[in-house]
């Protein structure tokens, strides 16, 4: 009932024989250093080609991208090549050996230091070692425009844009005077 989450696209294996699936149980452990985690079945082939390179990119992906997400959320990489069924595009990544995908507006590039198994899913602990965003997408004060992004959720089996932005960290606890000088410098 934890929902939505993000529908990463996990993409691993190498720039000659790339591979993608769909994870959506995935998310930040910590900050500094910035660890993050992805639990995959042991049957799922990433499992396979992640435990064998220790390496793993998150790819982070638009409403654009749903279609793909899906597809690479179906089929195994055992027997298909996600990136060109999915008509995704693999690149080179800076610190990693696994490709990023093109066209995910933000990819995490990550070095395995753990996997733990709990029962059905093997947890991932990883670093990240580079980040790579469109520049287009970030703003003026360093962040992601979410708006702009047009990210990906998925609750209970479907896939929905993320909505519109409706408040700040702080905002439930805002003076109204800065409240008023910031509507001030919007207008």
């Amino acid at each position: 009932m934890l929902a939505p989450v993000p529908p990463a696209l996990i993409s691993c294996g190498t720039m000659a024989k790339p591979n993608v699936m769909t994870a959506a149980w995935t998310g930040i452990i910590c900050t500094e250093p910035t660890l993050v985690y992805v639990s995959i079945r042991p049957t799922r082939y990433s499992n396979e080609l992640i435990r064998q390179s220790g390496e793993f990119v998150i790819n982070v992906p638009t409403v654009a991208l749903a279609k793909a997400v899906d597809l690479c959320g179906v089929k195994s990489g055992r027997e298909v090549n996600k990136f060109a069924l999915a008509e995704l595009t693999p690149q080179a990544c800076a610190k990693v050996k696994a490709p990023q995908i093109g066209e995910a507006p933000v990819s995490l590039e990550c070095k395995v230091k753990e996997i733990t198994s709990f029962g059905t899913h093997d947890m991932f602990l990883a670093e990240v070692v580079a980040v790579n965003a469109d520049e287009a997408l970030i703003n003026k004060s360093g962040a992601l425009d979410l708006q702009k992004a047009g990210l990906l959720a998925y609750a209970h089996g479907f896939y929905y844009g993320l909505g519109k932005k409706i408040g700040k960290f702080g905002w439930s606890v805002e003076k109204k005077s800065t409240k008023r000088k910031r509507a001030a410098k919007r207008k």
